[in-house]
């Protein structure tokens, strides 16, 4: 791994839990820091206009439009602007939301480990309201082959709990102990 850190990438469909599983797995690696996509963003926008991560999310509204042309700004400098911001930490870093096949060839080609998080539709319709089912945001990753681990999250919190215990285990066996 040429960054000499680790990266683990969580994908999944809207409601699939892939937030909370890496939330949890988090928990079990405590020398990891949680960075979505989108956050990246917001760390820069508040670099840049001085103000921390929590007063940009208290006021989203208020800063959309900056934070929308920030990453407009990124992503004309290079494509993968942001997704290099964040491989480019010095620290372990949990991405909760890849999306697409070229962000998770990206995280990949850095040595990302990838777990796809899998519930079925009627578990997810249950737990939100899922819409633009067809967006590419929603389905190009389905038949994704590049997957490390899958995890099933068709169940409640206690069995996914139970579920992430193995999936933490394997982490262990492929994390770089630094």
């Amino acid at each position: 791994n040429l960054y000499m850190k680790n990266i683990i990438c969580f994908s999944g469909k809207q409601y699939s839990g892939k937030d909370t599983a890496a939330k949890l797995v988090l928990e079990a690696f405590p020398s990891f820091i949680r960075i979505g996509i989108a956050d990246a963003i917001k760390l820069e926008f508040g670099k840049r206009n001085n103000l921390t991560f929590e007063e940009i999310e208290a006021n989203k509204g208020k800063y959309r439009t900056g934070l929308i042309e920030l990453g407009n700004e990124g992503r004309n400098i290079h494509p993968d602007f942001w997704l290099n911001k964040i491989i480019e930490q010095d620290k372990n870093v949990i991405v909760p939301d890849v999306r697409l096949i070229h962000e998770a060839e990206v995280f990949k080609a850095a040595g990302a480990i990838l777990i796809r998080v899998e519930a079925s539709f009627e578990t997810r319709n249950k737990r939100g309201i899922i819409t633009n089912t067809n967006d590419l945001t929603e389905i190009e990753l389905d038949n994704y082959k590049g997957f490390d681990y899958v995890l099933n999250n068709d169940g409640d919190f206690e069995e996914l709990k139970k579920n992430i215990l193995p999936l933490i285990d394997f982490l262990k066996e492929k994390i770089i102990q630094l």
